[in-house]
């Protein structure tokens, strides 16, 4: 018998489909939710591997429909997440699940329902809650072709964030529109969100840290302008007190600017990890992450049951600081080498492999013993430890990761008379100066290769970008047999060298500026006492 015989009123199969998302990292993925109602016993089943909290999400749903005055169907109901091969995870899917619902009960008319993105979480009582990673799968919806998004009103202005899309704000279920052709008049459209810093470039300027509170340390803050210029990794080291915590969180002062590209990124990986406060406006500013020594590897890296970002990911486009770098594990450092090559972290689970961006700055703090006083000591505090204390307290730090710190910078000791006579000192903004003029000459130079930065300089690029005068190559050359250099320390020193003449203004890589990079590799050139 067909369908269209049974008596009006009487469908024994009702369908309905929208879109909706999850996240899948920090990345957002669509995925549709079908709705089946069909007559039997009273049941509801999802499918489509949900996590536990999707599976609950039909609690939510049945109270939140019964509360706002509609009636919850009751029939066998099917509800299908596709694709089925990819775990959903998180309440995200509550507001499209009971839409769907609503709408093959034929209570509700939606508009276009397969050409709008449905996220939230709800309330028993039917109010939307926001939910994390609103950027990230609007985002996504924008690339596969989706220009609506119905999205919780807390998470709005962060929706509008991404141009060229229209956005309802939900409060409540019963502030859906009953008819299709209402629209979303009744749901607050916004109109995509302009930030005012949106159009020009966003400075880490005023800040109440500033270079100028340093006394001394030229060589060091030197050191710091030309990691910030081509956005090298660094390690200070120093007896305790000579200001290495200082010069590394002042670094965040003198950082260029990040492109409209940058500031999407740092904010998806915010937003995916529930860490984005203001939902108004795209994070400006480049992260600064300090973790304490005693972090987890997960914590660093990320990871647990369902992987979320760790401060590497939190730090992407930032600067990530490890003061007392010796105290930490070392188990917990040797999570640092795949992601400063790679630029990103793979975290591997049974049902699913998540990639996680990690392209960040490494800025380190070491003492070179473990008193603090080898190499600065004094009549009254000399070196207490021996050879064998000193060799195994480095040993903490491999050789591979020492190989990725680009810049090894010694942090001396200050005399009375260098504080006592202090002068002017040099300051953030005549830094940032400089730096911001090298950033200039690298985004010129390498305008549409898809390289921001000397520091991503590889392969060809690398050779063709850092070519060397003939005295400056044999100079290279004895250093590298003299020191015993690696092909990555090699290719390191060459971008460090890149850098210094972008800051001198110099086409030409030449001698004085190879020697200048040379100069910042302190470890392997620092010998360990034969002798107490």
């Amino acid at each position: 018998m067909p369908l269209d015989d049974y008596p009006e009123g009487r469908c024994f199969l009702m369908y309905g489909k929208v879109m909706s998302a999850c996240l899948h990292g920090v990345e957002g993925k669509l995925v549709e939710v079908e709705t089946d109602l069909s007559n039997g016993l009273p049941h509801v089943s999802i499918v489509g591997l949900p996590d536990s909290a999707v599976k609950e999400s039909m609690e939510r749903v049945r109270a939140a429909i019964k509360n706002c005055g509609f009636a919850f169907p009751l029939q066998r109901i099917t509800v299908n997440l596709a694709p089925a091969d990819i775990r959903k995870e998180g309440s995200a899917f509550d507001l499209a699940i009971a839409l769907g619902i609503l709408a093959a009960s034929g209570q509700l008319k939606l508009q276009e329902p397969e050409s709008t993105l449905i996220l939230g979480e709800l309330s028993l009582d039917g109010s939307v809650r926001p939910v994390p990673g609103v950027l990230s799968m609007l985002a996504t919806a924008k690339e596969h072709g989706i220009r609506r998004a119905i999205v919780p009103l807390e998470n709005a202005r962060e929706a509008a964030l991404i141009e060229a899309m229209d956005i309802g704000a939900l409060n409540h279920i019963r502030d859906y529109p009953k008819d299709a052709e209402d629209g979303f008049g009744q749901i607050r459209l916004q109109e995509p969100y302009a930030d005012e810093g949106s159009a020009g470039m966003s400075s880490a300027l005023p800040s109440a840290d500033n270079f100028s509170d340093v006394y001394g340390q030229l060589h060091a803050k030197r050191a710091l302008m030309i990691c910030a210029a081509g956005m090298h990794n660094s390690l200070l080291l120093g007896p305790p007190g000579t200001g290495k915590t200082m010069l590394a969180k002042r670094l965040a002062t003198i950082l260029p600017a990040m492109s409209e590209q940058e500031a999407l990124d740092v904010t998806k990986v915010y937003s995916a990890s529930g860490k984005f406060a203001d939902r108004s406006s795209l994070i400006r500013d480049r992260p600064f992450r300090m973790p304490h020594h005693t972090i987890s590897a997960a914590g660093l890296a990320g990871g647990g049951t369902i992987p979320k970002p760790g401060e590497i990911s939190l730090a992407h486009r930032g600067v990530l600081f490890l003061d007392e770098l010796p105290e930490f594990s070392r188990s917990v450092l040797e999570v640092l080498r795949q992601p400063l090559e790679d630029r990103h972290v793979t975290i591997g689970r049974a049902r699913a492999v998540y990639r996680f961006p990690a392209h960040f700055i490494l800025v380190c703090s070491m003492n070179p013993c473990p008193c603090g006083y080898f190499g600065a000591e004094s009549s009254s505090r000399p070196c207490t430890c021996s050879p064998l204390k000193i060799e195994q307290y480095r040993s903490k730090i491999s050789g591979p990761l020492l190989d990725r710190i680009d810049l090894q910078v010694e942090v001396p000791r200050i005399d009375y008379m260098q504080v006592a006579d202090a002068g002017p000192q040099l300051s953030s903004e005549e830094m940032k100066k400089q730096v911001d003029r090298a950033r200039c000459i690298q985004l010129d130079r390498y305008r549409g290769s898809g390289i921001w930065f000397n520091s991503e300089l590889q392969g060809k690029l690398l050779r063709t970008h850092c070519r060397l005068q003939p005295e400056a190559e044999e100079l290279l050359r004895k250093s590298f047999e003299l020191l015993g250099l690696s092909v990555r320390a090699y290719d390191r020193i060459l971008k460090i060298a890149r850098t210094i003449a972008d800051l001198d203004g110099s086409a030409q890589l030449e001698a004085p500026h190879l020697a200048e990079a040379l100069q910042y590799r302190c470890l392997d050139k620092m010998a360990l006492p034969h002798s107490q």
